[in-house]
Formats: structure tokens, C-alpha cells, sequence
């Protein structure tokens, strides 16, 4: 057995390939679940995203005394804006969000029904509609993906889990 002086301190070669090749092993391991819990944040981020534009949309509403309109974009941008009654005329913009702001273009936005404008009137009450956040089962397996769906129905705007069951409050 080979005796250290006591001024001999640090690691071996040998010592460190070993903690090299344990944390390359740890790391492989690690990467599918780390790859799939990113493209989850990315649609968590989308989805929370389009609810703060509906949200403020219907609290700009309620605040302003006048009508309010969330438009939704491709993939996961929205523009809040006050409609002009000239229906040639542009929106009075008051906020708006890109698709790469946060998210991804695999993150995929379906409203349902297939509209774009939701409407909010002076008393917060918005255009019904469901819109589905998913991730593209070509970068997710839709086993992976935690997607979610936002609700607009009269004056109330919720994000909700379509695979979870009731009586979880996360329910749809």
C-alpha cells in the first residue's frame, strides 16, 4: 500500500476518468427526460402566455369601459388592441407577443372554434372558446407532452389539463 506524504493532495488519472466516464453515464441517462421537460416548459410558457393576453385583455376591458379584442396569431403570439368601429381601420394596440417569446414554433395553438378574435365587453364578458396547447408530436411523443387547453366562457378565463379526471381542480 502506497503511503501519501502530507503534503501530496488532489486526484489521481485514474481517479478522475472514473468521475469523468460516472458523470458522461449520469448525463446519457439524463437527456431524454431533460430534452422532454424543456419542450413541456415551452408549452407551459405558450399557454401561459396566451392566458395573460386574454386575462388582460378582459381586465383592459372592465378598467377602460369599452370593448376589448385578444386576436390570436400563428403559433403562439397574440396582439390585445381596441377595435376601431371603421372596420378598414387598424386596432389601437395595448400589448402584443411574438410566437418566440418564450416558447417554440413546435408549439402547436388550435382554437375552438376556429376563431381568432375573442371580443371582451365593458363588463369582461368574452366570445366562448376552447384553444388546445400541444407540442408537435414530431418533436414530443404525445405520451411525453403535458398538453393544456384555455377556456373563455361569459366572464371567466381559465387554463385547464384536458388528461386530468374531476374532481382534480386541474380538470377541464
Amino acid at each position: 500500500m502506497l503511503k501519501r506524504s502530507s503534503g501530496d493532495q488532489g486526484f489521481t488519472l485514474i481517479e478522475l476518468m472514473i468521475g469523468i466516464a460516472i458523470m458522461a453515464i449520469v448525463i446519457t441517462l439524463g437527456m431524454p427526460s431533460y430534452s422532454t421537460w424543456i419542450q413541456n416548459s415551452r408549452l407551459r410558457n405558450a399557454a401561459e402566455s396566451i392566458l395573460n393576453g386574454l386575462q388582460l385583455a378582459r381586465s383592459e376591458a372592465v378598467a377602460r369601459n369599452q370593448r376589448v379584442r385578444f386576436t390570436l396569431g400563428a403559433g403562439s403570439s397574440w396582439v390585445v388592441c381596441l377595435p376601431d368601429p371603421d372596420p378598414d381601420a387598424d386596432c389601437v394596440l395595448i400589448q402584443s407577443r411574438a410566437t418566440g417569446d418564450g416558447s417554440s414554433a413546435a408549439v402547436t395553438v388550435v382554437a375552438n372554434p376556429a376563431i381568432t378574435d375573442v371580443d371582451f365587453s365593458p363588463l369582461g364578458q368574452g366570445t366562448a372558446i376552447s384553444i388546445d396547447v400541444d407540442v408537435n408530436t414530431a418533436v414530443l411523443s404525445a405520451e411525453d407532452s403535458r398538453n393544456l387547453r384555455i377556456l373563455v366562457s361569459g366572464g371567466n378565463v381559465r387554463m385547464c389539463d384536458p388528461n386530468v379526471n374531476a374532481p382534480d381542480s386541474r380538470a377541464c
